[in-house]
């Protein structure tokens, strides 16, 4: 009988790319766009309303102030009310429109909200400038650009091409050159949010291992990382069992991707951090296969790997103080006559070692093939500890439908075993817009994970994120360790604020929002910054 062959890999269309943001130091209606947005704030006594900085040129002319009151504006964020100047207006023969948005209590997330709504008024259009910025730029700076980059994302690979197309460019006026390094930062933030958003949004037809480690390798030259990859052969070689195992049922076999980032100052005592992200392309379950409705959704369940991949190549753009390297343990969980079973015993790195126990990986019995991605995380977990060494260790992955049933859909979950790692991670999530809530890490139910075969079952049960956060905790050794489990929001269902429908690449602004702080592991053990 002949083999059959692989389908030809389709040819992903040219995609939407996120709008240009630029700075001017002129008020917008100077700047020659043909859509000036103006902030609105909420009056706090007198009960009026009041437009913000760069409103004065058009103020008086247009009856902005008016315009408000016959709308019944409130100035909460995001609120817009649209303008038209048919004629333009002297002074500014090119303004075809004004936009009064809404900035709320001018807090980091009303500003988000401000810049998503103002990017859905202004799709398709070819500039839009804005003092909404300018209100408080050291607030509103980042978080205005990662509301107008995200709210501007899109995928599309139809005949037609997207329904939509961002705005072209984004005017920030009122602001000089002394805001070229903030701008520099919002956007790689920004930027890497979209990354993370488009990877995960890829169909799996096209994307799998190879392909995500292609991706990887093309990201280390742009970025001047330090790259590794392992094929099947070399996984089998260095003992990497769960990841092997889970891809073994896939006719694409499994990849582990190693990128490395050196600081500009690093020097013998500069720390390393190791990120570890699930990527896993597509997700039928394997043998417990999934229900269809739940499938729908797997090719993002690589958003762990995503986020990873995304904020190594913008590490050097917030200027992060220590090493860092990026895991990216990738496979296909595929059915098929090879696929992994029900019953099955793999052992994780360092696989079977000449030199007795302390140099064999523990053993995993697999009840359930539908909780393989802490099986591939496990092996990247250990080869971080044994070989990497790390000051602090922290894994992404859209891990469990359990986090979700706690959480909900706006808020992800997360796990620690150090408190002031926890700490810093939380509040960069929560400055980021991305908010995780800490989850217990309690030992009340690792007898859960008993097996009678082999050193635990990868499938304890219930509560389902407690004992999968469990199962990883045996892999840490004694590095301080942080588990994000997004798998409830791994998936935006609607256009809220800066998140568009589908994958969300949840996690690498509050990723690189820690990272880029003067010392992300202040206070952690063994740390002295």
């Amino acid at each position: 009988m002949a083999e059959s062959a692989l389908p030809p890999t389709p040819v992903l269309p040219p995609q939407v790319t996120p709008p240009v943001v630029v700075l001017d130091d002129r008020d917008p209606a100077g700047t020659g766009a043909e859509i000036v947005a103006l902030p609105v704030l909420p009056a706090e006594e007198t009960g009026a309303l009041v437009l913000g900085p760069g409103a004065a040129t058009l103020a008086e002319e247009l009856d902005l102030l008016g315009v408000l009151e016959a709308e019944h504006a409130t100035g909460a964020a995001g609120e817009i009310v649209s303008h038209v100047v048919p004629d333009g207006t002297p002074g500014a023969p090119s303004l075809r429109r004004v936009l009064l948005v809404g900035v709320g209590a001018q807090r980091h997330q009303d500003f988000r909200r401000a810049g998503a709504a103002m990017a859905r008024a202004v799709r398709d259009r070819e500039s839009v400038a804005t003092s909404i910025p300018a209100v408080d730029p050291d607030v509103a700076l980042e978080a205005f650009v990662a509301g107008a980059v995200l709210g501007s994302f899109g995928f599309a690979w139809r005949a037609a091409g997207p329904e939509h197309t961002p705005v072209g460019t984004v005017v920030l006026a009122g602001l000089g050159p002394s805001y070229d390094a903030a701008l520099a930062r919002a956007v790689a933030i920004a930027g890497a949010s979209w990354r993370a958003r488009f990877w995960a949004t890829v169909p799996s037809n096209l994307k799998n291992p190879p392909w995500l480690a292609d991706q990887a390798v093309a990201v280390a030259a742009e970025a001047g990382l330090a790259v590794k990859v392992w094929d099947e052969e070399q996984l089998a070689a260095e003992g990497f069992g769960g990841i092997l195992g889970v891809g073994q049922g896939s006719a694409t076999p499994p990849r582990l991707v190693r990128l490395d980032y050196q600081p500009r100052k690093a020097g013998r005592r500069t720390p390393t951090v190791v990120l570890v992200g699930k990527g896993i392309t597509f997700d039928t379950g394997g043998l417990s296969i999934k229900p269809g409705e739940a499938m729908a959704t797997m090719k993002r369940d690589m958003t762990g790997g995503a986020v990873v991949l995304a904020t190594m190549a913008a590490l050097a753009a917030v200027d992060c103080p220590v090493r860092v390297v990026g895991l990216i343990p990738a496979a296909e969980n595929a059915i098929s006559g090879t696929s992994l079973r029900p019953g099955d015993v793999i052992r994780h790195y360092p696989g079977d070692r000449p030199g007795g126990p302390d140099r064999q990986g523990r053993t995993s019995e697999v009840t359930n093939t539908d909780a393989e991605g802490r099986l591939v995380l496990a092996d990247a977990l250990a080869y971080a500890v044994a070989e990497i060494k790390p000051a602090a260790l922290v894994d992404v992955a859209t891990l469990t439908g359990a986090i979700k049933v706690a959480l909900g859909q706006h808020i992800g979950g997360y796990f620690a075993d150090d408190d002031a790692l926890a700490a810093a991670i939380e509040a960069a999530a929560e400055a980021a817009g991305e908010p995780v809530w800490r989850m217990p890490l309690t030992a009340a139910y690792e007898d859960k994970l008993a097996s009678k075969v082999a050193d635990a079952d990868n499938a304890g049960g219930g509560p389902g994120a407690i004992t999968a956060a469990l199962f990883l905790r045996h892999f840490t050794g004694d590095v301080p360790w942080v588990h994000l489990d997004l798998a409830s929001v791994g998936d935006a269902p609607e256009d809220r604020d800066e998140w568009t429908p589908g994958p969300t690449g949840y996690g690498a602004r509050a990723l690189l929002t820690w990272l880029g702080s003067p010392d992300p592991l202040a206070g952690v053990p063994g740390h002295h910054g």
